[in-house]
This record gives structure tokens, sequence and C-alpha cells, in this order.
């Protein structure tokens, strides 16, 4: 992991040790907090690989896409490419990080791990008899990745990879708890779910997605409260201002950039679309989860 400061803003590619080019890494928090000071860590990053964190000891909060968690031992946190975060201060916390690159992995284990679904829960707390497993599974990926020489490289890479997938993949497919599993959402609500992720910055209107998905306005509303307890439009609006808050947090695009680029007709219906929606401008929030850095996660989630 490379962390990069442009502007301040800390731009976070996915650089491969030496010797490793597998596209994957595994460190202690201990390493991480060598690496990267608190105060670089606390800023928020949208890093373009995924990240994989468990705990052993302590507690630690983090910000993914502007809502706090808190991870205990046992439990697991996935940031996925493009999501913003911010580190809680990790110095009471004991644990392993592991980082890789989405073609790491082969597509069918890819599509099998679900690893492009940007609705994946962030925190898991896994059943006891996943728990072992889980560890096991991370703890031989940990010994393999730093067993370099001890195999052939391409040897080496490929059982990178390899144990890899048995983590994701079990990650994925957790037991189904005791109290039941999740109610299985409606296959209407899942097609206009993945057509607001293609195409929020083209159109915010429900009667555009209904015409692209052959329903009727009022069918897109039904599957929006069954499946996400919100009005479809509502559905629509908050992808749009996750977007903007993740530009405005992470990047250095002025907001009529950001405008532009979520399909605003110009800065100022951008600004009062922002402000309506999250109680303050777009520039007054980039100065406040800027500021924010280093503080305790809001909202935390347990």
């Amino acid at each position: 992991m490379v962390v990069k400061n442009r502007q301040g803003i800390p731009d976070v590619p996915f650089a491969a040790p030496a010797g490793t080019p597998a596209g994957v890494e595994v460190m202690s928090l201990t390493e991480l907090r060598r690496r990267a000071p608190q105060d670089v860590l606390a800023r928020p990053q949208r890093p373009d690989f995924h990240h994989l964190l468990t705990l052993r000891a302590g507690e630690l909060r983090h910000t993914v896409d502007f809502t706090g968690y808190t991870l205990r031992p046992g439990s697991w946190l996935w940031v996925r490419p493009g999501q913003v975060q911010q580190w809680g201060a990790p110095a009471s916390a004991e644990g392993t990080l592991i980082l890789f690159r989405q073609d790491a992995l082969d597509a069918a284990t890819a599509t099998a791990a679900r690893l492009d679904d940007p609705h994946a829960p962030v925190l898991s707390t896994p059943v006891a008899e996943d728990t072992e497993a889980l560890d096991l599974a991370a703890e031989h990926l940990r010994r393999e990745f730093h067993a370099l020489g001890r195999l052939p490289l391409e040897v080496h890479m490929a059982a990178l990879r390899h144990l890899l997938a048995v983590l994701v993949l079990r990650l994925a497919h957790l037991t189904v708890p005791a109290d039941g599993p999740a109610p299985v959402p409606d296959e209407t609500y899942l097609r206009f779910r993945d057509a607001v992720e293609r195409h929020f910055t083209r159109t915010r209107r429900v009667e555009d997605y209904a015409d692209m998905l052959g329903y009727s306005s009022r069918t897109l509303a039904r599957a929006a409260l069954a499946g996400a307890g919100v009005s479809a439009k509502e559905f629509v609006d908050r992808r749009v201002v996750l977007e903007a808050k993740r530009l405005l947090a992470h990047s250095d695009r002025t907001a009529a950039q950001i405008s532009e680029q979520l399909g605003f007709a110009h800065g100022s219906q951008f600004g009062k679309y922002f402000t309506q929606r999250v109680g303050e401008s777009p520039i007054d929030f980039r100065e406040a989860v800027r500021g924010r850095a280093g503080q305790p996660a809001p909202r935390a989630r347990r």
C-alpha cells in the first residue's frame, strides 16, 4: 500500500511489495501504523483496491462512506474499491489487514465472491463455525505471503491467489445466523437497484428508470419501498448524494466540476439539490468531513 499526498488529499493506489506482483498484500496493524501516520490515515481516502480487516485484540472505529462502524475481535470489515474510508485511531487494536486488487482473482471467483456488489455489507460478524474457518484461511494466507522465496515465484503467486479466493468466498457466503436468513430482495427491486448504479449520473427521474426496465413508476415505487424502505425517488437521490459526498471528501474537483460529472445542468442546481438533502452546502460538507479527520467515527454500527 502506498499513500501519496496530492493537495493534502490522500491518493491510495495499490503497490505490490517487491517480488510479489500478485496484487495481494498482508500486514499487521502494527505495520500499518509504521507505514502511515494517524493524521494521514484519518483523512478521507478512496482506494482502488479491496481492504479486508479483522482484529484479534482491542477495538477499532472505521468510517466507510460516511457511516461509522465498530470493529471487534471476530468481526470482519470489507471496504471495496471506490468507497471512501477514514480510519479511527488504530493504536489500541491489533489485527490483520489484507489488501488486494480486483484482478488478483479470476473472473469466476470474483463473481462467486460478489466483488462488484456495491450493496454488500461492510461489517460482518460470523457465527462460531464460520469464525474458525475464516481465521484459519486468513492465517494461511498471511503465512504464505511472508514465505516469499520458499517456492518458485509463479507457484507462490498462485498459492496466494488460491488462498485469497478461499477467504473471500467464505466471507461472501457466511452461514445463515440462527434467527434466519434476511429476506430475498424482489427481482424488480434488484433490477431497479442495478439500473440506478449504472445510470445515476445520467438521470434522476424515476420515470426514466421505469421506461428502461419496462415497469410503471408505481411498480418501482412499491419495489423500492419493499426492498429499501424508501421511495424510488429517495433511492435514486441517495445514490447521487453518496457519490457527491465521495467526490467532495476525496477528490480535488470543484463543486462545479462535480456538478457536471453528476449530470446537473449547472452548479447552482447541484448546490441546491445537495443542500436540501444533506443540510449543508457542498463546500461546507467538504470542509467538515476533512476537518473531522482523527475524530471518532459518527453513528457507529456494531
